[in-house]
């Protein structure tokens, strides 16, 4: 039996010790903040609850696999997935809508050819089938085993299959999302729906490699799901089967250092001076935090490194409290899209000016009985990536924000403004405050081409014994993504550096 020691409590963490502690493993959770999940929080008041991390869950098998093979209580017995129909309603700048089905191709392109004419509908459909070949290529090496070594074949050759196009008298193929909706989709509307799951992610659509695909894909072809209480019953969840496996958990505890004896983790120190030894050290923290903790470099020059200036976007956040019952047949996901999506990719890659652009901003309305005093009253979420490095501090970007944001939301919710009793407000630095992760910010899942830059580190590590997980390591950011972090080191130290994913 190893004694494990766990920095973070994040959902990449959780899901790693209860898989070694099924192992028969002794593991030990250090979390600095005083509660488990990471991103996954709750902010509750007068009697309205909001989950301010993700509030949507694809790729369910993930979570599923993790109870299996942690005990004989299926995912199921333990929280209400219900899956979310439609996935998504898209509000778009020149007034039309189409609320999309969940999981259904036939019914996609019905719905996309009535809201936004014939043909529409088969260009999206034909691009779905393109990026399902993508995700046959990918889905092993970038989600379900570790870091190839020579990670460089996937850095290099562009997974997707791109349809040849005639530009300036030579034939091209698109390399990023925005060149597959001028190229391919040939649609503002159809373009827009691509680049909104890039901005979900934070990522610009003209520098995120075609390879990106896979995330409307997954969505489409796994569905959009909600945990019923929200998803931070997701994360007890989790929490209580680690309990449950005598998964030990230390909060208000900050790990300053890792232990390195011999060229070897050894344990970890905390804040007040304690040792916790170990025999390996799993460390779910961002890649700034982690460099300072292990005072020592963790990659050589020939590994897929963690920029620490790579991951510059954040979530900027607008909880509503709201008068009224939901209308009738109000969509629990509503995507409105700006009138000037490249203003939006500007500020993004660049913050600066006086006047921040109108964003893309996600309306979510679960219309949850747990998240609300009573029917008489509505909960409602508003999300919009920004970049880090704006001037959130001042109060006035922020304001400008929040303005921005329920501005777009009137659009989504009949009567907003009427009905709004209070609305708090969280900016980037509340991220930081919740994660640790520098002003927030928020990683996205690994892809393949892009010269690597969208790869993230390996799980393993140049210091023998230390382990990454969660979001910042591979495969990346995301819920179901988080979860596969858990199980790819549980394999490694379990089975050891031979271990090549599930099967």
């Amino acid at each position: 039996m190893a004694r494990i020691a766990v920095i973070g409590a994040g959902m990449g963490a959780m899901a790693a010790a209860a898989r070694l502690a099924v192992a028969g493993h002794r593991v030990v959770v250090y979390e600095r903040t005083e509660t488990y999940g990471g991103a996954v929080r709750r902010f509750e008041r007068d009697g309205f609850g909001f989950d301010t991390g993700p509030g949507l869950l694809t790729l369910p098998a993930v979570y599923r696999d993790l109870f299996v093979k942690t005990g004989k209580e299926p995912l199921e017995d333990r929280v209400e997935l219900v899956q979310v129909d439609p996935s998504s309603r898209h509000v778009f700048a020149d007034g039309r809508e189409v609320a999309l089905p969940n999981a259904t191709r036939a019914g996609v392109v019905a719905a996309l050819d009535e809201a936004l004419g014939a043909g529409t509908g088969e260009r999206w459909g034909d691009f779905l089938v393109r990026a399902r070949e993508t995700w046959d290529r990918t889905r092993r090496p970038l989600l379900e085993e570790p870091l190839w070594p020579n990670w460089q074949v996937l850095a290099g050759k562009e997974p997707y299959p791109a349809v040849p196009h005639k530009r300036l008298l030579r034939t091209r193929r698109a390399g990023t999302l925005a060149e597959i909706g001028a190229w391919e989709l040939r649609d503002e509307r159809l373009s827009a729906l691509l680049a909104g799951h890039a901005l979900a992610h934070g990522l610009d659509p003209r520098t995120a490699p075609a390879s990106a695909a896979v995330l409307p894909y997954m969505e489409h072809a796994f569905g959009t799901w909600y945990v019923r209480g929200g998803i931070r019953e997701l994360a007890r969840a989790v929490y209580e089967r680690c309990v449950k496996r005598r998964v030990e958990f230390v909060f208000g505890a900050e790990v300053t250092r890792i232990v390195d004896e011999d060229g070897r983790a050894a344990g970890v120190e905390l804040a007040d001076g304690t040792v916790a030894e170990a025999d390996h050290v799993v460390a779910d923290v961002d890649p700034v935090r982690l460099r300072a903790l292990t005072e020592r470099p963790l990659d050589g020059e020939d590994d897929v490194r963690a920029d620490p200036e790579a991951v510059t976007a954040a979530r900027f956040t607008v909880l509503l409290a709201l008068r009224g019952a939901p209308e009738p047949g109000a969509a629990h996901r509503t995507v409105v899209h700006p009138a000037e999506p490249e203003r939006e990719w500007d500020f993004l890659a660049a913050p600066g000016g006086d006047e921040p652009p109108v964003p893309t901003v996600t309306v979510l309305r679960p219309d949850d009985p747990a998240l609300r005093p009573d029917d008489g009253h509505e909960s409602a979420v508003l999300s919009a990536a920004v970049p880090t490095r704006a001037a959130w501090d001042d109060g006035r970007t922020a304001a400008r924000y929040t303005e921005l944001l329920l501005e777009a939301a009137g659009r989504a919710i009949p009567g907003l403004r009427d009905r709004l009793l209070w609305h708090e407000v969280r900016a980037p630095g509340a991220g930081e405050a919740e994660t640790g992760a520098r002003a927030g910010a928020v990683p996205a899942p690994s892809f393949a081409a892009g010269e690597g830059r969208f790869l993230h580190p390996a799980n393993s590590t140049r210091l023998p014994g230390l382990h990454r997980v969660g979001g910042w390591s591979h495969p990346g950011g995301g819920l179901p993504h988080a979860g596969m972090s858990g199980a790819l080191v549980a394999g490694l130290i379990v089975e050891g550096p031979q271990f090549r994913g599930s099967q």
